[in-house]
């Protein structure tokens, strides 16, 4: 996405590095473009009003959910893979076989 207007910061550096700001993992120098960038640009303010507002609904309404380490290893996994830029199968993180499930469970 990009507004066609010419930015310091290209829409495209926010928008890949969005979580980043949002999660407050980013340098405060990073983060003062991007405030900036915001201002400029309504478009990447909208998915950034957007992004945050499902990032406040997840946590409302899961919260309090303890993730299992298994799904925890896997979406860390993945986010590894992506993050340097391998291919990324695409299977769902959340599904499992029957050898990644305990004997008692393949038995019900």
């Amino acid at each position: 996405m990009s507004c066609g207007e010419p930015h310091e910061t290209d829409c495209s550096e926010v928008l890949d590095h969005l979580y980043e700001f949002l999660d407050h993992e980013m340098p405060d120098s990073d983060c003062t473009k991007f405030e900036v960038h915001f201002e400029e640009c309504s478009p990447c303010l909208e998915k950034y009003g957007l992004e945050q507002a499902v990032k406040k609904l997840v946590k409302r309404c899961c919260g309090s959910d303890d993730v299992p380490a298994d799904l925890r290893s896997k979406v860390m996994g993945r986010i590894d893979l992506i993050r340097s830029g391998q291919a990324v199968p695409e299977q769902d993180v959340t599904a499992t076989t029957a050898a990644d499930r305990p004997a008692a469970a393949n038995e019900a």
